[in-house]
């Protein structure tokens, strides 16, 4: 029912086309015994999800992205009951047709917390801060093992030395200003930041988007979305943190690592900032505060330090 996609062009003509992603998620909800519940695509995201009635989620992974979705059911059933913040259960997940992969999964109560945050008091807030540090602690502390050959990369200084050599570039073609280009390779040579032989099970999207909260009791409810989870240095995953999360907010940094129990330097950070798989600064220096000076030790200090 669903076409093979395997090219950016393929994915642009199928994916946004709700009329033929719709048939294949009816038919693949009639497969797994949903027929009849009720069926809304989510609007976020990379992926195609749906809502399928109160209970489930069924998410779609294009034979371009079907790895992703191994992935995401592999490190679901790994975490699943041993996090202090509930994860999605998987209820089913395998192969569709052309090329497709699927998971079902059970729907976590709540809202978004990007959407909820305005409206949440300061002193909830800085309790969602300090549940959301302790999770992260939580998922840093599991043994990333069983997911070996699962979940990569494979080498993380390999990765880290794929990211250095192609950071000016990619930076360069999100329209980073040619002053902070320049600076980029004395920067991330003057971190060095694969030092250390320590590996976790990353997120490496943990931020408001992807945390759900109660909207009565404002407790969160749910972490989601591991399909771009790694096994790596825990300092790769609060570049999210503090982009995302506490935003560049000293004080929210500084429960936050509280919580987690470590501080990483903002420097480190920083140098990660620049080398994670979906670093865009000019979109950050768009989004957050500006640093004091066009310097990256200024903008560490800005984004990512405690207070």
């Amino acid at each position: 029912m669903l076409p093979l996609v395997e090219t950016d062009e393929q994915w642009d003509a199928v994916v946004p086309d709700e009329a033929v992603m719709r048939r294949g998620a009816d038919d693949l909800c009639a497969r797994l015994g949903l027929t009849g519940l009720p069926l809304t695509r989510y609007e976020a995201g990379t992926q195609p999800v749906y809502a399928v009635g109160d209970a489930h989620v069924l998410k779609l992974f294009p034979a371009a992205s079907a790895e992703d979705g191994v992935t995401e059911a592999r490190v679901l059933a790994h975490i699943e009951g041993r996090l202090p913040v509930p994860t999605p259960e998987v209820r089913s997940t395998g192969a569709y047709e052309n090329g497709w992969h699927y998971i079902l999964m059970s729907r976590l109560p709540g809202e978004d917390l990007a959407v909820a945050w305005p409206g949440i008091p300061r002193a909830e807030q800085d309790r969602i801060v300090t549940e959301a540090g302790a999770c992260l602690a939580a998922l840093h502390a599991l043994d990333p093992t069983p997911l070996d050959g699962v979940v990569g990369p494979g080498d993380w200084g390999a990765f880290v030395g794929e990211q250095r050599a192609g950071a000016v570039q990619r930076q360069r073609e999100h329209g980073l200003a040619e002053g902070w280009l320049e600076q980029i390779p004395a920067f991330l040579h003057s971190v060095e930041p694969t030092a250390g032989p320590e590996r976790v099970l990353l997120h490496t999207e943990f931020m408001r988007q992807h945390l759900v909260v109660d909207p009565r009791t404002r407790a969160l409810t749910g972490l989601l979305d591991f399909e771009p989870a790694m096994i790596g240095d825990p300092a790769y995953d609060f570049v999210a943190v503090g982009l995302f999360v506490t935003r560049a907010d000293p004080r929210l940094m500084n429960r936050f690592a509280e919580a987690y129990g470590r501080v990483f330097a903002p420097r480190t950070v920083t140098a990660y900032t620049l080398l994670h798989v979906y670093s865009d600064l000019p979109w950050y220096l768009r989004e957050l505060p500006a640093p004091p000076e066009a310097t990256f030790d200024s903008l560490a200090e800005a984004w990512f330090a405690a207070g």
